[in-house]
């Protein structure tokens, strides 16, 4: 079924961009567990417009989520845990003019063919980037509860166009520095290269353009053997639950497509002992094996397009004249969507590891 992930904990979001509101039933919690809602908002203003600097739209919503089932006395009480958000500054109308015109790079000409012109094009409807918005809710959820089992979830931008932050240590034993960009305007770990993305944010915007990136995520405190052979392996659901983000192009875990350069000698990482356990010396695999968790972090790269509306003149078909016709996309847009998607890679992740742990 479309629009819903997970096996013992099932996420199903709906809603569209411009419509009244959107929304998530997670199902599958356990009982009793109390949930800290503000810690949970706060996860959500990270994501929200504003955070990314000159890269950001300057679309603004309150984005509070309305709990309408699923809490009792604050606590998880074992029925699907439904929560919405009202679309407060949706502008429909300013997609009017393009309802005929598939703009390059979105939805909105596959969606138009498989909906039979029925689909919601204001906004690309329920394709938008603006769906991530429960799933991250999901996510914070999901995050509380892997919080209690010592788990983690962090993630930076790591490049955007030809600018480049600093690495996770592969072998990461602390989250101080896991948590470190959730603190910071852009999430970056060396706050020096801030101004740097501001910069090439700035200079995109001017020429009417957008700029892609890639985000890395690190995961600390999973046990050994967490996945399932064969198609429910650590990788299989962490991609599945990935690719939910829209402008979201590739995936890489560990050391990636760097290792289809590289000899065996180069990439196994050697077991060794510490401090009472059995750790590799490297962690090149990115902390997985055989789709299994091997106890090291666990660490992959996802890769965001540029964002498809940008203010040059493009070409398109006028779908009722079947004719060539330019087109110049007003609104607003991000110019760079990576900084605002940051949360939405550890949510993901956070879902697909809750989905196989609780």
């Amino acid at each position: 079924m479309s629009s819903t992930f997970g096996n013992k904990i099932r996420i199903s979001i709906f809603g569209q961009s411009h419509g009244e509101g959107l929304g998530v039933v997670i199902d599958g919690l356990p009982a009793g567990k109390a949930l800290d809602l503000p810690q949970i908002e706060a996860f959500l203003d990270r994501r929200a417009p504003g955070r990314g600097g000159a890269a950001s739209s300057a679309r603004r919503e309150s984005d509070r989520p309305r709990i309408l089932s699923g809490l009792f006395e604050g606590k998880t009480c074992g029925a699907p845990l439904c929560a919405v958000f009202e679309n407060e500054d949706a502008r429909p109308g300013d997609y009017e003019k393009t309802r005929d015109l598939p703009r390059p790079g979105h939805a909105d000409y596959p969606a138009f063919v498989k909906y039979r012109g029925a689909n919601d094009y204001r906004g690309g409807g329920h394709f938008s980037a603006r769906l991530t918005l429960p799933l991250c809710f999901a996510g914070a959820v999901c995050l509380q509860f892997l919080s209690e089992k010592g788990v983690s979830v962090g993630a930076h931008l790591l490049s955007a166009g030809a600018v480049s932050d600093r690495s996770f240590d592969p072998l990461m034993r602390d989250e101080s520095e896991l948590l470190l960009p959730q603190k910071r305007r852009i999430p970056v770990l060396d706050e020096e290269k801030a101004e740097a993305f501001e910069a090439l944010f700035e200079k995109t915007a001017a020429a009417g353009d957008s700029v892609g990136g890639v985000i890395e995520c690190c995961v600390l405190g999973l046990p050994v053997g967490l996945g399932e052979p064969m198609f429910d392996g650590l990788e299989n659901r962490i991609s599945s639950a990935v690719f939910a983000v829209p402008a979201v192009k590739g995936i890489e875990f560990g050391a990636g497509f760097e290792a289809a350069k590289r000899f065996g000698s180069e990439i196994n990482d050697p077991y060794g002992f510490k401090d009472g356990k059995i750790i590799t010396k490297t962690n090149r695999s990115g902390g997985i094996l055989g789709g299994l968790s091997t106890g090291m972090p666990l660490l992959f790269r996802a890769a965001i397009k540029p964002t498809s509306s940008i203010a040059l003149a493009q070409e398109t078909v006028n779908l009722k004249t079947n004719e060539a016709q330019t087109l110049e996309i007003k609104g607003r847009h991000d110019v760079c969507i990576a900084p605002r998607a940051v949360p939405c890679i550890e949510a993901a992740a956070a879902i697909a590891i809750a989905d196989l742990m609780l």
